[in-house]
């Protein structure tokens, strides 16, 4: 698998190489015409390579979670391996075999450890707290999918109503310079703040058809994981990067006092419509260096395309593909991350990517990972519902540490 995805990224990077041969080409004929821009055709033809630079991209970013995914499943079934015959693992075994049937069929055993895991009765749609192990491998999945949870520090909250702490907003002013018996001007400056994450709740609801889950070679609960997981990594990312703060997490992208304010919003040597180079200098160096070994590139895939022309003054091109399987491309020497739900509309005043050290987004968990099976709901459709509820919330903590490209 490794070997695949190598494969594909030294095809995109030859798709690069050409795109690149070909815009300096175009820049050129363009230059000899007297033309500040290039013409439509060279613009088409550099759109089509680059779609196909896209949607390599796309390929690269499946392969690379299957090949996560898979190495999980070795894990855990070398684990289980090594603990069969024992005593505590033959109870796990009878407990998710129990759990198994539970979600195919919706047949109940009688067995001491099916009797701890269900919580109601059937006139309240079977309710249904997973086993420990279910809920992990479903959290860990959302970690694998959404990368501001990679980025970011998480912290658990499994006890309180939410998680705060002190922040440090002002500092004091500088020592003064004084005489032996004085003690300096007192000082007025420093201040305390709070931040303060209030887990959500987050809810998804599914539908299985039976009788996919009668043939599936997959266990069921392995389809219904990977179902909730996508969404649950859908709805998270969406809400980490964009947003609103009001009833879910606040996104790096939303300018607001309570995370990242406008005063970290960079446009100078933007145009109204496009990234520049010179831009990207000011982003980059609008934070202290004390954040720059940590700090990494946020973007839309259509920034990167404007990006991916961009020159210094050398001619050298600023953005530097990978081509080594999990290995992120590179923007004047940091990480670049894309999301599809990072802005990518160019007009004036607006965000259009975001540079900084995200450790300083921190997200709170609940950890009540919990899911229902709906019995009768869709019984004529021959299909079972399955809901799936979590809390989180996540904020920017540190304002200074993340910047934002903005256009003119």
């Amino acid at each position: 698998m490794a070997d695949k995805i190598t494969e594909l990224k030294q095809e995109r990077a030859r798709l690069i190489q050409e795109a690149r041969s070909h815009i300096d080409a175009a820049e050129l004929r363009a230059k000899d015409a007297g033309s500040a821009n290039i013409n439509a055709e060279d613009q088409a033809k550099y759109d089509t390579i680059y779609s196909d630079i896209s949607n390599l991209e796309g390929r690269i970013e499946r392969e690379e979670r299957q090949r996560e995914l898979e190495r999980k499943v070795a894990e855990r079934t070398a684990e289980e391996m090594d603990q069969a015959g024992t005593r505590a693992e033959k109870k796990h075994a009878n407990v998710r075999e129990e759990v198994r049937s539970w979600l195919l069929t919706g047949s109940r055993p009688q067995s001491g450890e099916f009797r701890n895991l269900q919580v109601g009765s059937d006139t309240q749609a079977g309710y249904l707290v997973m086993p420990e192990i279910f809920a992990q491998e479903l959290i860990k999945f959302v970690d694998d999918q959404v990368f501001m949870r990679q980025l970011g520090t998480s912290f658990q909250v499994p006890n309180a109503e939410s998680l705060g702490a002190v922040s440090l907003d002002q500092d004091p002013a500088d020592a003064d310079w004084t005489t032996e018996l004085a003690t300096g001007n007192e000082d007025s400056t420093m201040a305390f703040g709070k931040r303060s994450l209030t887990p959500r709740p987050l809810a998804k609801r599914i539908k299985v058809s039976e009788s996919l889950l009668r043939r599936a070679m997959m266990a069921p609960e392995s389809l219904v994981q990977q179902r909730l997981a996508y969404k649950f990594a859908v709805t998270e990312e969406k809400a980490f990067l964009t947003g609103n703060g009001s009833n879910q997490p606040l996104g790096i992208f939303t300018a607001s006092a309570d995370g990242i304010p406008t005063s970290q919003n960079i446009s100078t040597g933007n145009t109204t419509t496009q990234i520049k180079m010179d831009n990207l200098f000011e982003v980059k160096y609008a934070l202290k260096s004390n954040y720059h070994p940590r700090a990494a590139w946020i973007f839309h895939r259509d920034a990167v395309k404007q990006i991916a022309k961009l020159k210094d003054g050398n001619g050298q091109y600023l953005w530097q593909p990978s081509v080594v399987a999990g290995t992120p491309d590179r923007l004047l020497n940091s990480p670049v991350y894309l999301s599809e739900y990072a802005p990518n509309t160019f007009t004036t005043g607006l965000v259009v990517g975001a540079y900084g050290d995200f450790s300083t987004y921190w997200i709170a968990d609940a950890m009540n990972m919990q899911i229902k099976r709906l019995v009768e709901l869709y019984a004529e459709t021959d299909q079972i519902g399955y809901i799936a509820r979590k809390e989180t919330d996540g904020m920017p903590t540190l304002a200074e540490a993340i910047a934002r490209v903005t256009l003119a």
